[in-house]
């Protein structure tokens, strides 16, 4: 870190206490004792303690000392201090800062600060511990004894380790789909409230398939002290579509696997990865190692890809990344390809993804802005233009993100290299970014990742910060689990996203008369074709038909709200599994979009709903990851919450004692509305906002929707002297979204 490195010794040391575990997420008080070193600290000199910016513990604040996160800061002196917390007062991945200036006095050696977060000797309850794990967390200590703003790490840090709570909920995970006879395994653990994988549960738990799975038992065991289980040698010998329930000893069910598909044969399989997120040496959490261990064992990927920040790669973590991807591959098993994000500010083409198919290929930095060795400068490409030419003689692929830059697809784009555009991942939901692709006829496939930060990549919670969403899933559809098969898939745009959950999904156009497929880009010279009367997601075809059949077959993991069926910009048809006949009592109310494209799209949509003349029968909430955000009834007919969209939507069910009484009011700082609970209907009222999407939707549903696999048909016309996208997005009732990657045809 390019900190100063004079004398750390004799700057002094920090203790914390209580030191040791604790639980993610809970309330804690913590003294953390600066004890002045031989400079001690001068007039106008200062101490920071840092937290990482993937924190999110409560922030410190100095107002209500009964309120949470109460901080007190005194020196043993009686020396006048100013403080401050910012988020961002010094260099990342240590951005967030309490900031303590000595403006009144001086400290001599042995003198202390003493800093009580969550202070609780006037009734705070504490200060709320980050959500997610982490071996050591450090309250780092830099301090500035010389009063010249230049600051000294300590030699030694203090830490605690943050651990899971008891379980909250549960996950079952099967493969997406076999060939028949094929031996598979279900892997099944307990996650806390925050979504931390948890080893405090126990217990007999019974097992229940939809249909006959060889070798399932009846009952597993969950042991205090493992955070998974896994029964393998499992076999199906019948095609068709299964699930399997977990239940415990009162029958109830906890959890249902994610839907499997057995098929007597296919030349692709699904396999679902997270292409993106990043570790402690960059700006997550946790090891590079622990990265791959959490994904391949805890969160049952096939296949996983570290991303961090260019400009924070040095040439030796770079070489550990190498390493570690030859090491984690293992075919049929668990792939990882070496890769890297390219970092680029916005005006020069934002954040893109590079996977690489071998190790040892060269980085090509956006800048060395937190990389100090120079020496492979004029390696560096600071445009994303500049990276495209870098790459083009390179066996990878790309794909476009965004982050806290946006990438600028209309201003820089490759049709060898940028094969993707990633629509959703921790940050938020994105489908500009698929219509900047298509506005500008760019033939690319849509992928979902999580860009997680929290150490829990292919599980990402977004825990308590301005991570507005859950990270996202690719699905992989691949000839075999290889880095060559999934490369193939990636460049071919051979899968579809979802927002972190796994179920069946195929999309496919039919032809009358034979098409012309291709087996890359035409644009790009040098193919070569075949006759074809079908074709899945992501292909490319010539045809001369006016028309073709547009077949969807999902199987999704919860009940299906609606599929929006799709050509290119335009949404043909908005399907609803269920009828006008089949709606009851509930409605729902969804908040969604954001404010605009960069760092500060948040949208908050804090506010409340009130009912008049009719009661809330029960209330249900949807997307509401934050667990510190408020959703609670207060009256009968009132609902309050504080809430934010990062482009995403959140929002509630609510089921009413009477389906047509009364009126319902909503009022938000954006949007204040009443309307007639008998006016809320099949189709959608919408209350915008500007910004992106930013809008208010009021529906009603049937009371249960059993929907959760439908197969259709559509004729679709196609459109001559262009791109004909064909491509549908699925949203799930439990707040889910899933995008195919579009199938394009031209006449």
């Amino acid at each position: 870190m390019p900190h100063s490195t004079y004398l750390p010794h004799r700057m002094g040391n920090a203790e914390v206490s209580p030191s040791g575990r604790f639980e993610a997420g809970s309330f804690q008080e913590f003294t953390l004792t600066y004890t002045a070193g031989y400079f001690g600290i001068d007039d106008t000199g200062s101490i920071k303690v840092v937290h990482r910016f993937a924190s999110d513990m409560g922030r410190p604040q100095f107002e209500d000392p009964s309120g949470p996160n109460f901080t007190t800061v005194e020196a043993s002196n009686g020396a006048v201090l100013h403080v401050e917390y910012d988020v961002k007062r010094n260099i990342r991945p240590w951005d967030k800062t309490l900031y303590i200036k000595v403006v009144r006095g001086f400290l001599r050696e042995s003198d202390q600060i003493i800093i009580r977060f969550g202070d609780r000797r006037q009734g705070s309850p504490g200060i709320r511990l980050q959500t997610f794990c982490e071996h050591t967390f450090e309250f780092r200590v830099l301090v500035d004894a010389i009063a010249t703003y230049n600051y000294v790490e300590l030699s030694k840090q203090p830490e605690i380790a943050v651990i899971p709570g008891p379980a909250a909920h549960y996950k079952a995970i099967i493969p997406t789909q076999q060939k028949i006879g094929q031996v598979f395994s279900l892997r099944m653990k307990a996650e806390d409230k925050w979504g931390n994988p948890s080893d405090q549960t126990r217990g007999i738990f019974s097992l229940r398939a939809s249909r006959q799975i060889n070798g399932l038992p009846d009952t597993v065991t969950f042991c205090e002290g493992e955070f998974v289980i896994k029964v393998e040698g499992l076999s199906v010998y019948e095609i068709g579509d299964l699930t399997i329930d977990l239940s415990d000893m009162d029958n109830n069910v906890v959890c249902t696997s994610n839907p499997m598909r057995v098929v007597e044969w296919s030349n692709l399989m699904p396999y679902w990865g997270d292409l993106h997120g990043q570790s402690e040496e960059t700006i997550g959490t946790n090891s590079a190692r622990d990265f791959y261990e959490f994904a391949r064992d805890k969160a049952f990927l096939d296949v996983c890809v570290h991303q961090g920040n260019d400009f924070q790669i040095t040439t030796e973590f770079w070489e550990h990344l190498n390493t570690l991807s030859k090491e984690f591959t293992e075919d049929g098993k668990f792939i990882v390809f070496p890769g890297w994000e390219w970092s680029g500010n916005t005006g020069l083409g934002g954040d893109r993804n590079v996977l690489h198919m071998e190790e040892g290929c060269q980085i090509h930095r956006s800048s060395h802005a937190l990389v100090d060795d120079l020496s492979d400068i004029d390696t560096d490409s600071n445009s994303a233009k500049d990276l495209f030419e870098a790459l083009k003689d390179e066996d990878c692929t790309v794909f476009a993100h965004i982050g806290g830059r946006y990438a600028d697809i209309k201003m820089a784009h490759d049709d060898r290299l940028e094969r993707a555009v990633e629509v959703h991942s921790a940050w938020g939901t994105f489908e500009w970014l698929i219509e900047d692709a298509l506005e500008q006829g760019y033939r690319v496939g849509i992928v979902s990742n999580s860009d997680g930060h929290k150490g829990r990549p292919g599980a990402s919670h977004p825990g308590a910060t301005k991570f507005g969403s859950y990270g996202g899933l690719t699905c992989n559809l691949a000839s075999a689990l290889t880095r060559a098969g999934i490369m193939d898939a990636m460049k071919k745009r051979h899968h579809y996203g979802t927002t972190g959950c796994r179920m069946v999904l195929d999309t496919r156009v039919k032809f009358s008369d034979p098409a012309e497929y291709f087996s890359d880009d035409p644009n790009l010279g040098n193919v070569t074709s075949e006759m074809v009367t079908e074709a899945i997601m992501g292909d490319i075809l010539k045809c001369s038909d006016k028309e073709l059949t547009f077949s969807i077959d999902v199987h999704a993991s919860a009940p299906i709200e609606r599929i929006d069926i799709r050509n290119g910009l335009e949404t043909v048809e908005i399907f609803r599994p269920y009828t006008e006949g089949d709606l009851g009592s509930r409605i729902r109310v969804l908040w969604e979009g954001s404010e605009y494209r960069g760092r500060g799209r948040e949208t908050i949509w804090d506010g409340y709903a009130e009912l008049h003349d009719n009661r809330f029968k029960s209330l249900k909430p949807i997307n509401r990851y934050n667990l510190d955000k408020r959703f609670e009834q207060t009256a009968p007919g009132r609902l309050e919450w504080t809430a934010l969209t990062t482009g995403g939507f959140g929002g509630f069910d609510a089921w009413l004692d009477d389906a047509k009484a009364g009126t319902l009011k909503i009022n938000t700082k954006l949007i204040k509305e009443e309307i007639c609970i008998s006016e809320i209907g099949f189709d959608e009222m919408v209350f915008a906002n500007g910004g992106i999407d930013r809008r208010i939707r009021i529906f009603r549903l049937p009371d249960v929707n059993p929907h959760r696999i439908v197969t259709l048909e559509r004729r679709m016309e196609i459109k001559p002297h262009c791109d004909n996208a064909y491509y549908i997005r699925i949203t799930q009732e439990d707040g889910h979204f899933i995008w195919s990657s579009p199938i394009y045809v031209f006449k």
